[in-house]
């Protein structure tokens, strides 16, 4: 169990239009220009968008994982500790930020190709 730096970066890979850019001690990660994510390399972390919903219940089931980042609006962030988490559940919670990101149109394209969603 675990996912390095290298492997959650190399995950942004398989989402459409994702771009990042270092920011003092972070990466921010965008969708057309929009943020989703962010990394924090020295700790091995990463904040990403989630409703406030599935904030809470990550929090609340794992606190040794996640922890609440911070809220905004409708959305609650929550900090993921990488070494502690799968990949393919980070690779769920990346999607599902991006999802809640990506321009609907771009998130429709990317749900009929890999056959999920409505």
């Amino acid at each position: 169990m675990g996912v390095s730096v290298e492997e959650f970066l190399k995950l942004l890979d398989e989402l459409p239009e994702v771009r990042t850019s270092r920011g003092g001690d972070w990466v921010a990660v965008k969708v057309r220009g929009k943020g989703f994510g962010y990394l924090w390399e020295e700790t091995e972390t990463v904040g990403l968008k989630a409703t406030i919903e599935e904030q809470l219940a990550l929090v609340a089931e794992r606190p040794d994982v996640f922890e609440v980042q911070f809220t905004a609006g409708r959305f609650g962030w929550v900090v993921v500790r990488l070494d502690r988490i799968d990949y393919d559940e980070l690779f769920e919670l990346v999607a599902e930020a991006w999802c809640l990101t990506a321009p609907k149109q771009l998130v429709a394209a990317f749900e009929a190709k890999h056959r999920i969603g409505g």
